[in-house]
């Protein structure tokens, strides 16, 4: 061990992982911890898609902006187009900005059926901060939950 961290060769670390495969009670194929670490696993996926790419839920918003577009109700739009400053090491990254055919300015920021308290605190916080855009926070709903997006505006 040299430094903060520990060095260890793949070798050393493949037995290192092996060893603990082979050590500890044997857990049944789709245990609760199985199921927990799936879970936790999904939920932390989030950031193998680059940033300049869009997820599912956004990729779908954005053909919905598409048409509105082509409607005229909407202008233009951007993806993730700014970071927006909410305190030392804090950011918002703005899904979505809109401009609207009567030139109004709209953030949109797509979300599954899930928003943890950070993510609604720092769009709460946004529309606080900025009042000059209208942020709407568009929620995908489950199609168990019938489909469709829901709007909340801040």
């Amino acid at each position: 061990m040299a430094g903060n961290g520990i060095r260890m060769s793949v070798s050393e670390f493949n037995a290192l992982q092996s060893k603990g495969r082979r050590s500890g009670a044997k857990q049944q194929s789709g245990s609760s911890a199985e199921k927990t670490i799936a879970a936790r696993d999904r939920f932390f996926s989030i950031g193998r898609i680059p940033k300049s790419q869009m997820n599912k839920t956004e990729a779908e918003y954005a053909e919905i902006l598409d048409r509105k577009k082509l409607s005229g109700e909407v202008l233009d739009w951007k993806f993730h187009p700014m970071n927006i400053r909410l305190a030392d090491n804090t950011f918002y990254e703005v899904d979505f900005l809109v401009v609207m055919a009567n030139l109004e300015l709209q953030i949109h920021e797509t979300k599954g059926s899930y928003t943890t308290q950070v993510g609604n605190l720092k769009i709460k916080l946004c529309a606080e901060v900025l009042p000059w855009f209208r942020f709407i926070k568009c929620i995908k709903r489950a199609k168990k939950d019938g489909g469709g997006w829901e709007f909340q505006n801040y």
